[in-house]
């Protein structure tokens, strides 16, 4: 075979394998179907591999279709950051920090971390996205995030973490909410609240620990409501909808008609932890990491 595995072959594949419609991939590609199959069929026959199954009415990945996927979003992220980062080198910058993070990390650590950055390494860029632990360590593995910062006991393979914060709950209550700090002694003074709790999407893990809150004095919660943003779970407490319990530090910063309880009685803590790749090559990275490592 003369053909060569040229970067074209690569976005096809990659475009075709998220879509799974040939109609749809074209679309986005802008170019013909007839044009995409043969560079599809092109790609299989550079590879000595069939990458995708095809009927009528569906297209499907192969086993060797599902491995080629993750190695191409690896190398055209990788690209793609070279491409960045290249750029900002030609500007006289010295790249960019891709940084992940759940809320509450917003409210102590990322600030102290950013201050730190710019003070010490002013042409380094840093971008923010708040995401869910699952999605940051999914982008963290295929090279699309270079740091996050997530509530989890346990990282897959290849991910390194340092825990940077550990705090406490709160529970969280509209400010008209007969209940009392002074009067508060147990969760189980709630135990007919509706509560709306961070989704397990945030983090099982995370998830579990705080309803082993409430079964640690007998009850299991009504949770009427879930979410993976902070801000949604405590407009819904300040309008009558439940009451949450979140960490404590995520409580700083709102100004809404809700207020907190410190729940100090309790063994449940919960750590937020730094996360990033082991193999990641970003210069950017390792200098964030010496100030993480600092504290």
């Amino acid at each position: 075979m003369s053909y060569q595995i040229e970067l074209r072959h690569l976005r096809y594949f990659q475009v075709l394998a998220e879509e799974l419609n040939f109609r749809k991939a074209s679309e986005r590609l802008f170019i013909a179907q007839p044009g995409l199959s043969r560079q599809i069929k092109q790609l299989e026959e550079i590879l000595d591999a069939q990458l995708f199954a095809r009927t009528k009415r569906s297209v499907k990945l192969t086993t060797a279709g599902v491995y080629l996927k993750e190695e191409v979003d690896r190398i055209l992220n990788q690209l793609d950051l070279a491409k960045k980062q290249t750029a900002l080198i030609h500007q006289g910058d010295f790249g960019e920090i891709r940084i992940g993070f759940v809320g509450s990390a917003i409210h102590h650590v990322l600030p102290k971390l950013i201050s730190r950055i710019n003070k010490q390494y002013p042409n380094i860029h840093t971008s923010l996205d708040e995401l869910a632990n699952h999605v940051q360590l999914s982008m963290l593995q295929n090279g699309r995030l270079d740091l996050g910062f997530v509530r989890v006991t346990s990282i897959p393979l290849g991910l390194e973490s340092k825990v940077v914060h550990e705090d406490s709950f709160s529970i969280v209550l509209p400010q008209n909410h007969e209940m009392s700090a002074k009067e508060f002694e147990n969760i189980g003074q709630l135990k007919d609240e509706k509560f709306i709790l961070f989704s397990s999407e945030y983090s099982s893990e995370y998830y579990d620990k705080v309803v082993s809150i409430c079964r640690d004095q007998d009850f299991e919660p009504t949770v009427s409501h879930k979410s993976i943003h902070a801000f949604t779970i405590f407009k819904l407490v300040e309008n009558g909808l439940g009451i949450a319990i979140v960490p404590t530090s995520l409580v700083d910063g709102y100004e809404l008609k809700i207020k907190a309880i410190a729940l100090t009685k309790i063994p449940q803590r919960t750590q937020l932890a730094a996360v990033w790749k082991k193999s990641n090559r970003n210069s950017s990275l390792s200098k964030a990491l010496e100030f993480l490592f600092d504290t």
